[in-house]
C-alpha cells in the first residue's frame, strides 16, 4: 500500500539562498523527497558548484535550477523570485541559508569586514524575504538560518558574525507579525555544531579537529549533519507547523542545555 504525504509540500515551490552547498544543498534535496521543487541561488566566486545540488535533486527525480545571485543585491534576490515564477509558476516557501564566517578579533576588525558581513548575514536575508513575499499570492512559507553563535552563545573574534545571526532573530519575528495578513509565515532555525563545508574552515571556523573534539561535550555524542539541519527547516515549512510562526528552533544535539562542566 502506497502512504500518501499529508505535509502539504508535494508540488511547492522553493526558493532556497546559499544552495550550492551545505545545509542549503541538503535542504533541496531534502524537498525533492517531498516532492517539492527549487530554486538555489549560487554566488559566481564561491567555490562550491551549484550544479552538483541540481545534479543530486535530478538522481532522486526532483526538480531544481540554479541561479547565479549575490544576496548584496537587491537586483540578484528579485531576480531569483523572478526565476521561480517563470520556471515553475509559483513561489510558496523561501529558505535564508546563504551566509559568510570570518575570523576578526575587534582590535583588528576594520569598518568593511564588519559591513561586509551584515550586508551578508543579515541585510542579505532581508532582501530575499522581501523579494520572496512579493510573489507568495497564496501564502507561503520562510525560514532564516541563525546559529548559536549571537542566537544564543557569543563567540569571541566573532563578533560581527554573531550580531547579524543574532539580528536575524529580530528580524524574522517581526515579520512574523507583519506578514500574518498575506498567510506568510516566518521561522528561524539556530543550528548548533554543523559539520558542513562553512564549520570545516579551520581559518574561520572551527576545522574539523575541533568539530571531533566538540562531540565530547555535546549529550548527543557528536555534532550534528546538515541533512539534520535542513529536516528541520523542511518541517518549519510544512503543514506540520501550520500553527507555528515567529519562534526558533534550536538543532544542537542539546548542547545549550547541558550543564557545564
Amino acid at each position: 500500500m502506497t502512504v500518501q504525504r499529508d505535509d502539504g509540500l508535494e508540488g511547492k515551490v522553493a526558493l532556497i539562498s546559499g544552495g550550492a552547498s551545505g545545509i542549503g544543498q541538503a535542504l533541496a534535496i531534502a524537498y525533492a523527497r517531498a516532492g517539492a521543487r527549487s530554486v538555489v541561488n549560487y554566488f559566481p566566486q564561491d567555490p562550491h558548484d551549484a550544479q552538483e545540488t541540481v545534479e543530486a535533486v535530478a538522481s532522486i527525480g526532483g526538480e531544481c535550477i540554479a541561479v547565479a545571485a549575490d544576496v548584496r543585491s537587491t537586483d540578484d534576490c528579485n531576480g531569483l523570485a523572478d526565476a521561480a515564477i517563470r520556471q515553475f509558476g509559483r513561489l510558496d516557501i523561501a529558505v535564508a541559508a546563504a551566509g559568510i564566517l570570518r575570523r576578526d578579533p575587534l582590535g583588528q576588525m576594520e569598518d568593511k569586514a564588519w559591513s561586509d558581513m551584515l550586508d551578508v548575514d543579515l541585510t542579505g536575508v532581508m532582501r530575499v524575504f522581501r523579494a520572496a513575499s512579493s510573489k507568495m499570492t497564496d501564502g507561503g512559507a520562510m525560514v532564516a538560518t541563525s546559529s548559536i553563535a549571537g542566537g544564543v552563545y557569543g563567540w569571541e573574534e566573532h563578533a560581527h558574525y554573531a550580531a547579524a545571526k543574532s539580528g536575524v532573530l529580530g528580524l524574522c519575528r517581526s515579520l512574523a507579525v507583519e506578514l500574518a495578513p498575506q498567510k506568510i509565515r516566518v521561522n528561524s532555525v539556530i543550528p548548533g555544531l554543523i559539520r558542513s563545508p562553512q564549520s570545516m574552515d579551520a581559518k574561520n571556523s572551527l576545522g574539523d579537529a575541533g568539530l571531533d573534539a566538540a562531540g565530547n561535550i555535546i549529550p548527543w555524542g557528536r555534532v550534528g549533519t546538515v541533512d539534520e539541519a535542513a529536516r528541520t527547516i523542511r518541517f518549519l515549512t510544512s503543514d506540520d507547523s501550520a500553527y507555528m510562526t515567529g519562534q526558533q528552533l534550536i538543532v544542537d544535539g542539546g548542547l545549550t542545555v547541558r550543564w557545564p562542566s
